[in-house]
């Protein structure tokens, strides 16, 4: 009985939703972004997306139990600037495996083009397969959706199609205590993981509020330490010393 294990059609990439030059996420995938500045990266996502955003998130500080978990809400009219806050509905789930489930759930749906997800944490191998597959599964009646992890320091979720750093940087005509002229921005933006691409980084500018992305190569290309210094979950573990041999009575 004949198998069909090796095809030779070449394979369709997935459809991208593209942030600005020669930056793109797949869609019907998961990706994950951490950085001081992930939140502006997750609204760029929603000003580049059509349609509304979900946004999960755990409980505010006040009602958390723990305090240094808690998720503070977005400024409305800091958000104007990249996206209209009447687009997004937010959720706020009491435990993390509550807001794992809303956001599988949702991506299954294809309700939302973009689900975000705010996390104390990053999650494990099987949460974010199962994210995976629900995206891929979102996608039967029309554009498939995508989902994005915000993840606390360097990430370091497991699994995920890729991995974004994006921290403020000083730009053209920002003061010597770096702050840019109001309405301007300057970002370091560093791809640190995808599973098709190197690691990258860019120099992301915007001339004013609601204005496009600029984006261009970095001068050295280099990711700074602390982006670099991923969290060594999800490695093989490393080959330990045999142990020695016991004493002799």
């Amino acid at each position: 009985m004949p198998t069909h294990l090796l095809a030779r059609r070449s394979h369709k990439p997935r459809p991208a939703l593209p942030l600005t030059e020669g930056v793109a996420l797949e869609r019907a995938r998961v990706h994950e972004a951490c950085g001081p500045a992930r939140h502006s990266f997750a609204l760029w996502l929603a000003a580049a997306a059509q349609g509304p955003v979900l946004w999960l998130s755990p409980p505010q500080a006040g009602r958390a139990l723990n305090p240094a978990q808690a998720a503070r809400p977005l400024n409305p009219d800091g958000m104007a600037g990249y996206a209209s806050p009447a687009r997004f509905l937010f959720v706020r789930t009491a435990r993390t495996e509550d807001l794992l489930w809303a956001m599988e759930e949702a991506l299954r749906s294809g309700a939302a083009p973009l689900v975000v997800a705010e996390l104390a944490e990053p999650p494990a191998m099987t949460p974010v397969r199962r994210l995976h597959l629900a995206a891929e599964g979102g996608g039967r009646f029309g554009p498939a959706p995508l989902g994005l992890l915000l993840t606390p320091g360097a990430g370091g979720a497991q699994g995920i199609e890729s991995r974004w750093h994006l921290a403020h940087a000083p730009g053209p005509g920002s003061s010597p205590a770096g702050r840019a002229p109001a309405g301007r921005g300057c970002w370091t933006l560093q791809r640190l993981r995808a599973r098709t691409l190197p690691p990258r980084s860019w120099q992301v500018t915007r001339a004013c509020a609601g204005g496009p992305l600029r984006a261009a190569p970095a001068a050295d290309g280099a990711i700074p330490a602390a982006a670099a210094a991923a969290p060594t979950a999800g490695r093989l573990p490393q080959p330990q010393a045999p142990l020695a041999a016991p004493a002799l009575p």
